[in-house]
Formats: C-alpha cells, structure tokens, sequence
C-alpha cells in the first residue's frame, strides 16, 4: 500500500496546487503523510453524508473538488457542521485532499468530463491558460455535436446524461433552434458570458445562472442557454478523476481501491413545476 505522500505527490501532479486561482483554498486539508492508503472515494462536496459514506467505506483518503473551508475559520469545534466533518475525518484516520479550480484548468478538467457526458467533442478551452504554451489547459471548453440537433434535443440529452437533480436542466432560447457548437463549463458560469460570445458557439451550458445575466446575454445574441445543477455539472469530473488514479495506481503497482460517491449533495431537493401564468 502506498503511503499517503505519495499518493498525494501523484494528485499533485494531475492538478498542481499553483494552478488554482488566488482566492481558491486547495491542497491536503486533514492526514498524517506517513499513514497508508488503500481506499480513496472521490465526490464533489466534503459533506457529513460523504464523510459518513468514506467512513463505511473504510477510505483512507477522501479527494473532493468543493474545498472544506474557502474563506478560511477559527474554530473546527465539533459543534459546528464543518468542524464535525474535521472530527469524524481524524478520528477514522481519513485525509482530505481538495482540488477545485486547478482541476478546473487541467488537461483533462472538469469541463472535459462534462463534454464527455454531454457526447461532445472538444476543440478547444474557452478561457485558455496564459501559462500553458500547448494551449490546452484553461477554464471551459468549446466543444461540437456530432451532427447538429436542437436545442430541446440537446437539452433532453443534457438531462439524461448528466444524474438526476430536483432543477434538472433550464433552457433559455427557441427549442427549434438548431445546435452544433456548445461551450461548457461545470460550476458556475455566467461570468464567462463575454468569452462565450467571442467563441461564438450556439449554446452555453454551465450551472448557477441568474436573472440578469441571463436576461443581458439574450438581449446580446441568439446564444441559446442551459443551466444545469452546479453538483450535476461537476460531478462527471470524480470519474474521470478516479479513472486517472487508477491508472497511475496499476503504474506505480500500488494496492489502491478507488471509488467514486453516487451521493447527491445538491441542496436542492425537490422541484414543483409552475402551474399557472402571472397575471
């Protein structure tokens, strides 16, 4: 079994601590370097439903992509619901490692998953990385159909591919609107709307968007809009993420069980459809 320095070493490697952006918090949160690893779960949120999935599990090492505290805190007194996380993480021997816009940024990232899901190919990142000189890396992708459809196709299939949430997915835009190219981006999104338009592609979908941007990039352009749950659009990332462990773990001849959680931790718990118009 490796120790967990190595394994974190290896993470390092996919998705350097340095990539991330200034005010994003990454790295090993909680584990001793020297104790060894043999399970790891992947997830999206370090939430006490996961901490409890690890723990069952009989993970030694628990890999998310939200940070445990973004903003920094005083206290990780157990009274509090991330302090109880920091607790139970310790108490059974279980690291916390964070990668989030660095993951974000990869090659491949998290809107590679995304793609993926979605059976889009990708061309190109939609915010490139001024650092990477094979141009690569960076936040989103522009991506192309196969074959173009249309918007409520593609939204359809957006609904299907990604797991099931109470928001599913929003469409903003004529459904008969014909789709070949996409930009994605998982999490939030609707600060990239002026990269999106330069991209010049028929859709966007990302998570999180709201009233005002919408309403001011329809005013702008036909771009069609999707707006899927921020959970939905990320999660995709865990299993490409486990599958990049795996193969370095059958490289290094490590004795390594890698999962992936099929919690749902989007907040959102349930969706009642509007039944009559405004009046």
């Amino acid at each position: 079994m490796p120790r967990l320095s190595e394994v974190i070493a290896a993470l390092e490697n996919l998705w350097p601590a340095e990539r991330a952006e200034s005010w994003d918090a990454v790295g090993t949160v909680v584990g001793d370097p020297d104790q060894e690893v043999d399970r790891v779960l992947f997830a999206v949120d370090p939430v006490q439903a996961i901490v409890d999935e690890a723990v069952e599990l009989g993970a030694g090492l628990l890999v998310t992509h939200h940070p445990l505290y973004l903003r920094g805190t005083t206290t990780v007194a157990a009274s509090t619901s991330k302090g109880r996380v920091v607790h139970d993480l310790i108490k059974h021997d279980i690291a916390l490692h964070v990668a989030h816009t660095n993951a974000d940024k990869a090659d491949p990232g998290v809107s590679d998953a995304l793609a993926g899901a979605l059976g889009l190919r990708v061309l190109r990142p939609l915010v490139p990385d001024r650092d990477d000189p094979s141009g690569r890396r960076g936040l989103g992708r522009v991506c192309e159909l196969e074959s173009p459809v249309t918007l409520r196709e593609f939204a359809d299939r957006a609904a299907s591919a990604l797991p099931a949430t109470a928001q599913g997915v929003r469409v903003a835009g004529d459904p008969g609107a014909r789709i070949r190219t996409v930009a994605v981006s998982g999490g939030s999104g609707d600060s990239l709307f002026d990269d999106v338009r330069a991209a010049g592609v028929d859709a966007f979908l990302t998570a999180d968007l709201r009233h005002h941007p919408v309403s001011e990039a329809r005013a702008h352009s036909p771009l069609a809009l999707l707006d899927a749950a921020h959970w939905a659009t990320e999660w995709p990332w865990c299993q490409l993420a486990a599958a990049q462990l795996d193969e370095i773990s059958e490289r290094h001849g490590w004795d390594l069980r890698v999962h992936v959680s099929a919690t749902v931790t989007d907040p959102w718990t349930a969706h009642a459809a509007s039944a009559h118009p405004a009046r």
